[in-house]
């Protein structure tokens, strides 16, 4: 994966990261003013918390991935499209619509940068 990719996945790391932060400020009352806007429009449950746990577990092991290559490429894209489709999935049954629409834009933000570089491909 060329240095462009490699930029566009820690950025995007970086910028659930905020997401996730953003999201657990609901819980306090002093900083909740933009997670409640943001559950006000979106809809769902606090998920702060979960989000910045998940994403700073991908963050620390971007060096890993990267130098494992495609078979540990593949197996962070097959966990993300399987929270895509059960996030999703409970978000459409409960009502929540815009959740699944912002979780199929995160889940590009992450396939752009995998199938643009080839990193899901195996080296022969």
């Amino acid at each position: 994966m060329n240095r462009l990719w490699k930029m566009w996945i820690t950025v995007w790391c970086w910028g659930i990261i905020l997401f996730g932060a953003v999201m657990a400020t609901a819980g306090i009352p002093a900083l909740d003013g933009i997670a409640r806007l943001a559950f006000n429009i979106i809809g769902g449950a606090q998920t702060g918390a979960v989000t910045l746990g998940w994403d700073f577990t991908i963050l620390f092991l971007l060096p890993a991935i990267h130098a494992a290559g495609a078979p540990a490429w593949r197996g962070l894209t097959a966990a993300a499209l399987i929270w895509l489709v059960i996030d999703s999935a409970f978000s459409l049954s409960t009502g929540f619509e815009l959740s699944a629409v912002s979780n199929t834009l995160l889940m590009t933000g992450l396939l752009v940068p995998l199938l643009a570089s080839g990193a899901l491909k195996s080296a022969h």
